[in-house]
C-alpha cells in the first residue's frame, strides 16, 4: 500500500480506504486505485490483517494442495511433508481439490493471496489447462510438484518412480506364468498414467507376449472395477492376472473375481498400486507396488523449503525421484 500510495501520490489511508471501496473515497479515486493494484498483482495479506493489533509473529507457511484426503497414499505424503517442515520451523496450510480443476485454481490464487511462502502441488485429474501455476511461477512463487506432475510448466518435482514399478510387478505376473494380462489405468493426461501403462507394455514386449488393445481400460477407483471386470470374461479367453493402477481398483478386482467363483491366485493373480493399509485387511493379502509416500512427503517439503531459503535456485527446476519396492503376498503365485 505504500508502494500504492507513494506512485499515485496520495495517502496510505486513502489508498486502503480505497481498496476495501469505502464510500469516504471518491469513485474515480477508488477506480484509479483498484486499476493500479490489479495491473501490479496487489493483493491484501490477510493474514498480516488479522495480526495487525497482535503481538503473535506470523508464521512460515507452506500451502499444499492434494487432490483427496481420502487416500492412504496421501496421508502418508501429507505426513512426510509435515515432519520436514516441522524439523525447518515452518507450519503446513492444507486443502483438497477433491479432483476438480476449478477448485485447483481457487485454491492456488487463495493461497497466494495469503502470502504462505510457497506452494507444493498434485494437480486434480481433469487438469488440462496450465496457466494458474505459470501465473503463481511468473509471480516469484516457490512451487513443487508431487506424485501427479504437470509437465506444462517448468517447476520442481518429485515422483517415485512409475515406469519401474509397473515393469517389475508385470514382470513378476510374466515369470508366475501369467500370460493374458490386463491393465487397469488412469487418464492418459497425467504422467502417472502414462508412465505406470508403459512399464506394463514393456514389460509385455521384453517377455514376447503381445500387447491386448481389448485388455485394457481406463479405470481408477474400486467402483468402476466391479462394473467393468465382468465383461472382460465374456469371451473364450478371459484374464489370467490384472495389474491395476492402484490399491482401490485392485480390491475391487479382487472382489469381484471371488464373486464370480474364480481363486485368487489359482485362477487370476492381481497386483495393485501404492501398498496402502487396505492391501493387508483383504483375504488373500494383495501384492503391491510400495510407493514410499513418507519419503515423497519429505523430499517436496525440502525441495520448496530451499527455494524459500535460497539454497535451490527458483529458476531451478528440482526433479527427485523417490524408488519403488513390489510386495509379494497372496493374490500373486
Amino acid at each position: 500500500m505504500k508502494d500504492i500510495a507513494r506512485e499515485l501520490g496520495i495517502s496510505v489511508a486513502t489508498v486502503s480506504r480505497a481498496l476495501k471501496d469505502s464510500p469516504r473515497i471518491s469513485e474515480e479515486r477508488r477506480r484509479l486505485v483498484q486499476q493500479y493494484a490489479r495491473e501490479h498483482n496487489f493483493t491484501p495479506n490477510m493474514l498480516a490483517e488479522s495480526l495487525r493489533h497482535s503481538r503473535v509473529q506470523p508464521l512460515k507457511v507452506i500451502g499444499v494442495i492434494m487432490p483427496e484426503f481420502v487416500h492412504h497414499y496421501f496421508s502418508t505424503i501429507l505426513r512426510g511433508m509435515e515432519q520436514e517442515a516441522s524439523a525447518h520451523g515452518y507450519r503446513i496450510m492444507v486443502a483438497q481439490s477433491g479432483e476438480q480443476y476449478e477448485r485447483e485454481v481457487q485454491l492456488c490464487q487463495s493461497f497466494y493471496e495469503n502470502k504462505v511462502c510457497g506452494i507444493i502441488v498434485s494437480q486434480a485429474k481433469n487438469t488440462q489447462r496450465y496457466d494458474h501455476f505459470q501465473r503463481l511461477i511468473d509471480l516469484g512463487m516457490p512451487l513443487v510438484f508431487y506424485d501427479r506432475i504437470c509437465t506444462g510448466v517448468n517447476a520442481s518435482r518429485v515422483v517415485v518412480d512409475d515406469y519401474m514399478g509397473a515393469f517389475h510387478a508385470v514382470q513378476h505376473l510374466i515369470e508366475t506364468g501369467c500370460r493374458r494380462i490386463a491393465f487397469y489405468g488412469t487418464q492418459m493426461n497425467m504422467e502417472i498414467g502414462k508412465n505406470r501403462f508403459n512399464g506394463y507394455k514393456d514389460a509385455l514386449l521384453k517377455h514376447g507376449l503381445p500387447f491386448r488393445p481389448e485388455l485394457t481400460r481406463i479405470c481408477d477407483n474400486r467402483h468402476d472395477a466391479e462394473m467393468m471386470t465382468p465383461d472382460l470374461f465374456d469371451g473364450d479367453e478371459y484374464p489370467d492376472a490384472f495389474f491395476a493402477v492402484n490399491d482401490d481398483t485392485a480390491l475391487g478386482i479382487l472382489y469381484t473375481v471371488k464373486r464370480m467363483g474364480l481363486r485368487v491366485p489359482e485362477d487370476i493373480s492381481i497386483c495393485g498400486f501404492s501398498n496402502g493399509v487396505r492391501a493387508t485387511s483383504c483375504d488373500p493379502m494383495l501384492t503391491t507396488v510400495e510407493q514410499n509416500g513418507l519419503r515423497v512427503g519429505e523430499e517436496a517439503a525440502n525441495i520448496l523449503i530451499g527455494h524459500v531459503e535460497g539454497s535451490l535456485p527458483l529458476d531451478h527446476a528440482e526433479k527427485r525421484i523417490v524408488r519403488t519396492r513390489l510386495i509379494l503376498r497372496g493374490t500373486t503365485r
